[in-house]
């Protein structure tokens, strides 16, 4: 006789509903995606409509929102660490496409970087606590494929972003782009509400760890793991390139390559979104298959990745012949892509189930202040620096500039890969010695 198991008890969930939870938080996060990037394929056309300079952009686009994400982050993962973290997504997806459907009233640059600050405050809601359910759904040697799927949800929002958000903008005006982009993200809240339960926190821990770890609790833990500090600095300078060139790169082709936004919508969805999401699965998927004899795979392959990418991203910066910069382009997403799931994976394998969201938070504080908060506006400051010198090529020069700090977020991976095997738990370090 089968006795009846509490419906909240992992046990009862089957791989197809594991894979449908997977597959909606990275429906989300796609989501997310759409509407934190809508506004990089649009801003040529709202430059043009409304004024404003490449420094106004790379604020509007990076600093101003990663500032309000990351700070936000942080109480909203110590309260997905105590509470509902499916209620918490499903709050922060409404209030993050409303503000983007909002986005489109906006008749100045105060009114749309409120509507920015809002988006990135209901934004630090959807990642930390997606991650600690996942880390419940998914045993460890899973994760970093589990992840790096819902990693993919980036690429994913980018190719729809991208694809529809262009085109609409180029039939139907920007603010038109802002509201058929951001209302259907409230909708599918709701349908996310009824079909996903929260999951059994700390299912596959024998070591559960704390009930209710503080922040302090979490932050004295992570000052004794030195290599999480160092992965979040590479992950974060890695971050500066990709947000401070990516967030660019669409005006970047409207300026230098003479392509119109449609085209370059088109184009990107497939160059970023669809070579994205298959770098993203690959990371999380070669970390774990190559990490079950060394954990540092995890780090390694990110490393690999930012080095096969480096001399081929001052190509596409510097070349004129559009074809063989976007082939460039196509291959650099895929290997560069490779570095989130792996590290969210081996950074939730230092730390206890309960501490997780939290952990994510910090990682994505570093990365979000750094990367999206810095890269987008140091390009656009050198961009409007650069304009006297190098006229219609500043932004390819500010975006050259950009690119080498790369190199320090290859060491910071490297230095990580060294302290690795120190700070795994006894039962993770097999082979990391």
């Amino acid at each position: 006789m089968t006795t009846k198991l509490s419906p909240n008890i992992d046990s009862d969930y089957s791989v197809a509903y594991k894979r449908f939870v997977l597959g909606m938080l990275t429906l989300v996060y796609a989501f997310n995606f759409i509407d934190r990037q809508i506004l990089v394929i649009l801003q040529e056309s709202i430059k043009a409509d409304m004024g404003f300079s490449d420094t106004q952009l790379g604020l509007l686009s990076g600093f101003s929102f990663a500032l309000v994400y990351v700070v936000a982050g942080i109480p909203i993962a110590y309260l997905a660490d105590r509470s509902n973290r499916r209620n918490i997504i499903v709050a922060a997806l409404s209030v993050w496409s409303g503000m983007t459907a909002l986005s489109g009233l906006a008749q100045n640059y105060t009114h749309l970087l409120i509507a920015r600050i809002g988006v990135g405050l209901g934004e630090a809601g959807g990642s930390p606590p997606a991650h600690s359910m996942i880390s419940d759904y998914y045993p460890p040697e899973r994760r970093g494929t589990a992840l790096s799927i819902y990693s993919a949800g980036i690429y994913v929002g980018i190719l729809l972003g991208f694809l529809f958000g262009g085109a609409i903008a180029e039939l139907y005006g920007w603010r038109s782009a802002f509201f058929i982009m951001g209302i259907p993200g409230v909708l599918f809240a709701f349908f996310f509400k009824i079909t996903v339960k929260e999951p059994v926190r700390g299912r596959w821990e024998a070591d559960k760890g704390q009930d209710n770890p503080t922040l302090k609790d979490t932050i004295s833990t992570l000052r004794q793991l030195p290599t999480f500090w160092y992965l979040a600095m590479g992950a974060a300078l890695t971050a500066f390139v990709g947000y401070g060139n990516g967030n660019f790169f669409p005006s970047f082709l409207i300026r230098n390559h003479g392509m119109n936004l449609t085209e370059v919508g088109i184009t990107l969805a497939i160059t970023s979104g669809v070579m994205g999401a298959i770098g993203s699965y690959l990371g999380g998927y070669l970390a774990d298959l190559l990490g079950k004899q060394d954990k540092r795979w995890y780090i390694w392959v990110p490393l690999i990745g930012g080095m096969l990418a480096f001399f081929p991203h001052f190509y596409i910066l510097l070349a004129d012949n559009t074809k063989y910069v976007l082939i460039c382009v196509a291959f650099v997403n895929l290997v560069t892509t490779t570095y989130l799931g792996p590290i969210l994976a081996i950074s939730h394998s230092m730390v206890h189930p309960s501490m997780r969201a939290l952990t994510s938070a910090i990682l994505f504080f570093v990365l979000n202040i750094i990367g999206l908060g810095l890269g987008p506006l140091s390009t656009g400051l050198l961009s409007d620096a650069f304009e006297p010198i190098f006229g219609s090529n500043n932004l390819r020069y500010a975006m050259l500039v950009t690119g080498f700090v790369g190199v320090l977020g290859m060491l910071m991976f490297y230095i990580a890969s060294r302290k690795l095997p120190f700070d795994l738990p006894v039962s993770e370090r097999k082979g990391s010695n």
